[in-house]
């Protein structure tokens, strides 16, 4: 039986309230992720998780739990330490905390402070310049990610550092659609946008930046198959001290390796492909820690090589695809957000005690993927 999103958040508040006295410094925990964007009465995908951030008053949270099983729902927990608490100015610059917090999303708020926030958020969320700030902080990303590729490391490491940042230009745009910035279905979410506004080329332009727009269905799903071999291989060795373990367990399969199935089923194969080879590299980072990774580079190698990131030059080659490409992304970016009628030119910023004093500038970061 499918669950709903509705089931989904309730499941959700019950692992708070059941483990809340046991965190230490807990001070409350709001959803992110899809799950907080969809209508209570939704299904959710069995390819999907519930994205939980918890929040702990100190600079220096612990490791996240990670994915894990609890009443039916498939959780992602994920710690944010936030010391002093931020402002709401510094939430509504954030594009991932700003789209958890703009709608009734708080789990738990014992002291009121996600309360505060969460009302300042929703009164701020469509304002042109807080649009503006966020599809800047992704851009930001972008540059910055490419600018720190390391060429020099492991395989699997240069390919994820290549690969995020290039991924997030999907960001930049759904952010400025007041969309989801989703990880996994980030560039199918991309062309739903991109379609509605009449910009499919675009799209088009995007796959291209990351290697696949050339590949076929037949092509991806090999792809698609080596990775699953890896990752029967990876879930099944011992515990890994690596943030995306959990990423790469039984629980977690019906997400990094289903959600790959559920896109080809559909006729997405080249959307498909920015998951299928950030957990490929998953894997092998999780296999490298016990020396058993040769077994399936190969086949990783084969992968990178169709997208044009198999050697070092391919990678420099392609970081500077697309360094090159933000300015006309920066096009798009306004002609959405020109062309968005939900996006509000003035309005409230915020209000009350949720705003800090405007000389900080500590932004937090949550520790999910770009």
């Amino acid at each position: 039986m499918t669950m709903r999103a509705g089931e989904a958040r309730a499941t959700a508040a019950r692992w708070v309230a059941e483990h809340s006295p046991d965190i230490p410094d807990f001070m409350g925990a709001f959803l992110s992720g899809s799950v907080a964007w969809l209508p209570a009465d939704a299904p959710l995908s069995p390819a999907s998780d519930v994205d939980v951030m918890v929040v702990l008053s100190t600079p220096h949270p612990p490791p996240k739990p990670g994915k894990f099983r609890h009443g039916g729902a498939l959780l992602e927990v994920t710690y944010l330490g936030w010391e002093p608490v931020p402002s709401s100015e510094e939430i509504l610059a954030s594009y991932h905390l700003a789209g958890a917090l703009r709608g009734d999303t708080v789990l738990a708020d014992p002291t009121g402070a996600l309360g505060a926030l969460r009302e300042a958020v929703s009164r701020g969320y469509a304002r042109r310049e807080w649009v503006l700030r966020r599809c800047e902080e992704a851009e930001r990303r972008v540059a910055d990610g490419l600018a720190a590729l390391d060429v020099s490391a492991p395989p699997y490491d240069r390919v994820t550092g290549w690969l995020f940042p290039t991924g997030v230009t999907t960001h930049v745009l759904l952010t400025a659609g007041l969309r989801n910035p989703t990880v996994r279905l980030r560039y199918l979410a991309a062309r739903s946008l991109l379609l509605e506004y009449g910009r499919p080329e675009v799209h088009e332009e995007l796959l291209g930046l990351l290697g696949c727009a050339h590949l076929g269905a037949e092509r991806v799903a090999r792809h698609l198959e080596t990775m699953t071999d890896a990752f029967d291989a990876a879930s099944a060795g011992p515990t890994t001290p690596y943030p995306f373990a959990s990423d790469v367990t039984e629980a977690a399969r019906p997400v990094s390796v289903g959600g790959g199935h559920d896109l080809l089923a559909r006729g997405h194969h080249r959307e498909a492909v920015f998951w299928i080879a950030a957990t490929y590299a998953r894997c092998l980072k999780i296999l490298a820690h016990g020396g058993r990774e040769a077994a399936f580079m190969p086949g990783f190698l084969d992968l990178a090589g169709d997208l044009g990131v198999g050697s070092a030059a391919g990678l420099r080659e392609r970081a500077l695809r697309v360094r090159a490409f933000l300015p006309r992304l920066r096009q798009v970016r306004d002609d959405i957000l020109a062309a968005n009628p939900d996006v509000a030119t003035s309005g409230p910023v915020s209000g009350g005690h949720a705003t800090r004093a405007a000389g900080s500038r500590r932004r937090p970061r949550p520790s999910t993927p770009p």
